[in-house]
């Protein structure tokens, strides 16, 4: 059983409000890029969230922070905010309603409340960098409940053959090779990835 006790994110949350970013920036983690301004998280955004984002779909995004990607998302028909942490919950819902927006506390890596084979697109960036591959690797079994078989999903996770996030202690032992032998084994398509416009991480698309 993997370690779901990852207080990493709580933390950064709180030295975050210690520093009056979110005052500041308006969004709690824009501090690290705005999807709007950043011409990397910009190219990630019209490439791999914008095209599934659709009034008749229904999106879950694990792990939403202050809602730097969320608010992308919020024309969908349902959109399930998956966190760890009621803090981080609350955080979005400071700065974000939406008529089909749902804000779910998981116990690590499940998705309670959410039907079966509903969704069409799972999204989450920033998260997945922090998590051990035990983690990621229950999270990959959770979601084979939700997704459609017509769906995709999107994940950003730690490329340790990059140098900066070989130097950073808070990235996860993850690369490529690793993440792409997960989603076989749990049965995924792999549709498309990309390991070259971020600096410390990658970024892979998958289906059922």
């Amino acid at each position: 059983m993997p370690d779901l006790d990852t207080p990493l994110h709580l933390e950064m949350l709180r030295r975050s409000h210690q520093r009056g970013e979110p005052d500041r920036d308006g969004i709690y983690g824009l501090i690290w890029g705005d999807p709007q301004r950043d011409p990397a998280l910009r190219h990630i955004r019209d490439k791999f969230l914008l095209p599934y984002v659709h009034p008749d779909k229904t999106a879950v995004e694990i792990g939403p922070g202050g809602g730097r990607w969320t608010r992308y998302m919020l024309s969908c028909l349902n959109l399930f905010a998956v966190d760890y942490h009621q803090e981080l919950l609350d955080e979005l819902a400071k700065n974000f309603r939406a008529p089909g927006l749902r804000l779910i506390r998981n116990d690590g890596t499940d998705f309670p409340g959410i039907p079966d084979r509903c969704v069409d697109f799972l999204f989450t960036f920033g998260v997945f960098v922090h998590l051990e591959t035990s983690i990621i690797g229950a999270y990959l079994g959770q979601m084979k409940r939700i997704l459609k078989p017509s769906g995709c999903a999107v994940i950003q996770y730690s490329d340790k053959t990059k140098l900066a996030a070989q130097q950073d202690p808070t990235f996860s032992e993850n690369r490529p090779e690793v993440m792409r032998a997960m989603l076989v084994a749990h049965g995924y398509k792999i549709l498309e990835e990309d390991t070259h416009t971020l600096w410390h991480s990658s970024v892979v698309r998958f289906s059922l």
